[in-house]
């Protein structure tokens, strides 16, 4: 059993740690086959750094460009969002730009 009771997926050869994130992948797939969105990355790995100092990375589920700007995308339940997230995610916030991640319920 894993610890949020997520059933790992497959989808185009890629593992993914739920089921409701691989469903978001094949929507995302449709949206850039329809030329809604490019681009698409999947675990985009972003460094943490608080005063000029990495201190650690954020990895995303996904990672893709919509009208030139750069949207991070999280699957997320309310146990998955975790205090170490919730920080992870502030640290981007007071990035120059900023850097939002957008959470998908």
């Amino acid at each position: 059993m894993n610890k949020y009771r997520n059933k790992k997926t497959v989808v185009d050869g890629i593992t993914f740690d739920s089921k409701r994130e691989a469903n978001r992948y094949c929507e995302l797939i449709l949206l850039e086959k329809a030329g809604k969105i490019y681009n698409l990355r999947c675990q985009p790995r972003i460094p943490l750094m608080v005063n000029g100092k990495k201190i650690g990375h954020y990895i995303g589920d996904f990672e893709y460009y919509v009208n030139g700007e750069t949207i991070i995308e999280d699957v997320k339940s309310l146990v998955t969002k975790t205090a170490v997230y919730k920080i992870k995610k502030k640290i981007l916030e007071t990035y120059d730009p900023p850097i939002y991640v957008r959470e998908i319920f």
